[in-house]
């Protein structure tokens, strides 16, 4: 069976058409891959002057809640968040040990107390006859000996009694402060050892920020030093805090000096645990020529002269644009901006001879 000429073009046209649209589709579904760039900002020369750390925030007493006895927890009235008062019961244990132990003691303190009462009424019953001439002087002296000896036991199991009936206070735990329940990590009918933290307590009022400094730094730092304080979960504001503990040693574990800075300012918005920022100002000089300054590492050359790729995130997508710059000296900061970039500008400060103008990127 032959097809005519014109039937066989038409379906040729169809595969083909069919092959174009599968192939436009293909194109459509492929992730474009964007490169990742490093940048910086284009800051005034001398902003180094002023200089920022992280840290978190903390109480300034912050007290681990443990039994002092050992046994299974039968009562826990802590919950997070929850706000107690000094003295106040927070959980108990069954006590069993402690109990018999105390009931023990007092039996003890009993039969010595019986013990001592005999051997007084025998050193008496002696004495007489020795008195009388009845009796040798060696059997009166044993006589008070053993007495010296019941007493000396009878007293020794008064304070058993008392030692033992402070046990049993081991197994109530009471708030040391007032303050605010950070953490429960017990339950009730769970078996606890003395010392083990059963909860934390934030006692304190003050708000404290820890923070590790490099050694480039920690010889301008000072107690009493004045300083600014941001969270980043409270936008739009700035605290003032003092700096109140600087740490004559490195931390071994991080290689940074550690430095503790109190909040002046008092706001329910500062909980435990925030991510905070500290702003230290090593000179409060005024810079009398505001001159632009942008990392080394942002200016490129070529046959046209100085550029940098500036960052234009302004957008849903991020390019980066080409940008001819003229450049004064070269300082520790980075290289001064005569002309062609403002304050505040993100440059890329890597890769700039493999980057395209108007490129799309992503920031790393």
């Amino acid at each position: 069976m032959t097809f005519p000429f014109k039937e066989i073009f038409k379906i040729s046209r169809f595969l083909a058409l069919v092959l174009v649209i599968s192939c436009g589709e293909k194109q459509v579904k492929e992730e474009v891959v964007l490169r990742p760039v490093a940048f910086g900002e284009v800051a005034y020369l001398g902003s180094e002057k002023m200089r920022q750390f992280s840290g978190s925030a903390k109480t300034e007493k912050i007290v681990n809640l443990s039994f002092r006895g050992s046994g299974i927890i039968t009562k826990l009235d802590m919950k997070l968040g929850q706000k107690v008062k000094k003295n106040q019961l927070l959980g108990s244990l069954d006590n069993v040990s402690a109990r018999l132990s105390y009931e023990s003691s007092i039996e003890s303190k009993n039969s010595s107390e019986s013990q001592m009462n005999t051997a007084k009424l025998t050193l008496n019953r002696i004495r007489i006859l020795y008195e009388k001439g009845s009796s040798s002087l060696s059997d009166y002296e044993s006589a008070k000996n053993s007495y010296r000896t019941a007493v000396a036991s009878f007293e020794s199991a008064k304070r058993s009694v008392a030692i033992q009936q402070d046990k049993i206070q081991y197994g109530y735990l009471y708030a040391l402060e007032d303050g605010i329940i950070a953490t429960v990590s017990a339950e009730v009918d769970e078996n606890v050892s003395p010392g083990q933290v059963v909860g934390v307590l934030n006692a304190g009022t003050a708000i404290e920020i820890s923070l590790g400094l490099p050694e480039s730094v920690i010889n301008d730092i000072n107690q009493g030093m004045n300083v600014k304080v941001q969270f980043t979960a409270i936008e739009n504001d700035m605290f003032n805090a003092v700096v109140t503990e600087v740490a004559p040693s490195i931390d071994s574990n991080t290689s940074t000096y550690p430095v503790t800075v109190t909040i002046k300012d008092k706001d329910e918005r500062i909980k435990s645990g925030m991510v905070a920022t500290v702003l230290f100002e090593f000179d409060t000089g005024v810079i009398l020529e505001k001159q632009l300054v942008v990392p080394t590492k942002a200016v490129g050359e070529d046959s046209n002269g100085r550029f940098v790729f500036v960052v234009d995130d302004s957008k849903d997508k991020i390019f980066v644009k080409k940008k001819t710059i003229i450049i004064g000296d070269f300082t520790q900061e980075g290289i001064i901006i005569k002309s062609g970039l403002k304050l505040g500008e993100k440059v890329a400060t890597a890769g700039l001879q493999t980057l395209l103008d108007g490129q799309q990127v992503k920031l790393n």
